[in-house]
């Protein structure tokens, strides 16, 4: 998958995006020193701390990711149903 280093004040993390075939083909395109806004999910990743972006901002583009219960928006086929639960998160504004 597709994943960016921010740096902020605070920390350098790994925000994990979505599948390359996925974010290619979006409008959006990020390079290094871009300022972004991320929105997502704070996790754990071998022994590291990184953000499942919801969705990324970037000037006046936004690249939507995953809905507000986390479920990725490439994943049409992902049967959202009542027998799919899904633990709630914090999340990084």
């Amino acid at each position: 998958g597709i994943h960016l280093k921010v740096k902020t004040q605070e920390e350098n993390i790994s925000v994990h995006l979505g599948p390359a075939w996925y974010i290619n083909k979006q409008d959006i395109k990020f390079i290094t020193g871009d300022a972004v806004t991320i929105k997502g999910s704070r996790i754990t990743f071998n022994d590291t701390p990184a953000i499942i972006a919801i969705h990324a901002k970037k000037d006046n583009l936004v690249l939507n990711l995953r809905d507000h219960n986390g479920f990725p928006v490439w994943s049409a086929w992902w049967k959202k149903g009542k027998n799919n639960k899904r633990a709630n998160r914090g999340s990084i504004n």
